[in-house]
């Protein structure tokens, strides 16, 4: 617990965090990348490069300043970041190297306001932070660990299949190299995968949705090929069937939790669709009888991955409704067979049959894709507890 002067202070360098804004985050990890370059292997440097993580990192150490004197307003985000930290390994001497670079940084960017009273407030209000961190991440270890099928730390697994679902997305089947079962996992949830090669500049943690209920025998994921993307090409052009990956238990706080009586609206654009499938799969498994709705919106036929087997499920469920979006439909693409309408998705155009009592939605996809969604149906009156979403990297709020 901190007391009353410490959260004073911290209040007192607000102004500074603001007008610092990202040059603060962009310059403490310049610093931190330079005294430990093994770090390298842990952060996702696309990320940096992007500017998405230091970004991501000042709206997190911004939004605890403002709030030091109520931490517990922050709980969806620590633990949000808790499973993301899970995900690439994290241990609780790491909070030691990240605490000394960010004293430091303030101390040189702000060396007249970085008074000793101001360096001895942050270091407090930090190790009471990372105190936080690591309790949870310990006990999200645990749990994983405690599963049946469970693990800490890496695990081999073999690529049993590796499929392409469209031009740029291809699945891989994941099965444990030991012949053991895996955990179950949450439908919207992630895998972490730790890739480790020569081909690599530096070993690399990547996050995929797994996209298929749990089975208790296997994982699979989807992966888009981006543009520059350092661990979807390693995975697309590197890894072929009959390899062993190293992965880390499945984690996340975005997942679907309803009861046999919820309507759901899985609602996604492009790679979004990932962890709806999971999703899909699991309320049609489990026969869910209340109504589902499906919303998908991509480029065209080509770029469409799961087409077949989504029109596959609708035929075979009652309960089922479909609706799907070309932006620009290439000539081979059929209307009304393999898209219902075109241009971007306009949920308007179908509010009629997704507006229901109770429902629940869930959406992932770009952000700009996503803002329009919680938008449109916050616009309905739909309650925020109603609207579910996951931001694939660092996580921006909507």
């Amino acid at each position: 617990m901190l007391d009353a002067r410490t959260i004073d202070i911290i209040k007192s360098t607000i102004p500074l965090l603001e007008s610092a804004n990202t040059a603060l985050t962009e310059h403490f990890y310049r610093r931190m990348f330079r005294d430990n370059p093994e770090l390298k292997d842990v952060f996702n440097l696309s990320h940096q490069a992007s500017g998405r993580q230091p970004a991501a990192l000042f709206a997190a150490v911004l939004a605890y300043a403002k709030n030091i004197d109520n931490p517990a307003v922050l709980g969806a985000a620590v633990e949000r970041i808790a499973h993301k930290h899970t995900g690439f390994a994290i241990q609780p001497a790491q909070y030691d190297i990240v605490g000394h670079h960010l004293l430091e940084t303030i101390k040189e960017l702000a060396p007249d306001a970085a008074t000793p009273e101001v360096i001895d407030a942050w270091a407090q209000a930090y190790g009471a932070l990372a105190g936080i961190f690591i309790g949870r991440e310990e006990q999200i270890y645990r749990a994983n660990e405690s599963k049946t099928g469970g693990w800490r730390g890496t695990r081999a697994f073999v690529v049993q299949e590796k499929r392409a679902e469209s031009e740029q997305i291809t699945s891989f089947l994941l099965a444990p190299a030991d012949g053991g079962p895996v955990a179950d996992y949450l439908p919207g949830q992630y895998l972490s995968l730790h890739l480790d090669a020569a081909e690599l500049a530096h070993k690399e943690y990547r996050q995929y949705s797994l996209c298929q209920a749990p089975n208790g025998r296997d994982y699979r994921i989807a992966v888009k090929r981006e543009p520059g993307g350092t661990g979807s090409n390693f995975l697309h052009d590197k890894v072929a069937e009959g390899d062993v990956l190293q992965l880390l238990p499945p984690a996340g706080d975005f997942f679907m939790a309803v009861d046999a009586g919820t309507p759901v609206v899985l609602i996604s654009g492009g790679v979004g669709q990932t962890p709806m499938r999971a999703m899909l799969d699991q309320l049609l498994t489990q026969g869910h009888p209340a109504p589902i709705h499906w919303l998908h919106a991509c480029e065209n036929g080509a770029q469409h991955a799961f087409g077949d087997d989504i029109r596959q499920r609708r035929q075979a469920h009652a309960n089922l409704e479909t609706h799907v979006w070309y932006r620009e439909p290439a000539a081979q693409d059929r209307p009304a067979e393999d898209f219902d309408a075109t241009g971007l998705m306009d949920l308007n155009k179908v509010k009629d049959s997704i507006l229901l009592p109770g429902a629940h939605y869930y959406f992932c996809g770009p952000l700009p894709f996503m803002a329009m969604v919680k938008d449109t149906l916050s616009a309905w009156g739909i309650a925020d507890e109603q609207l579910h979403y996951e931001v694939f990297g660092p996580h921006q709020q909507l």
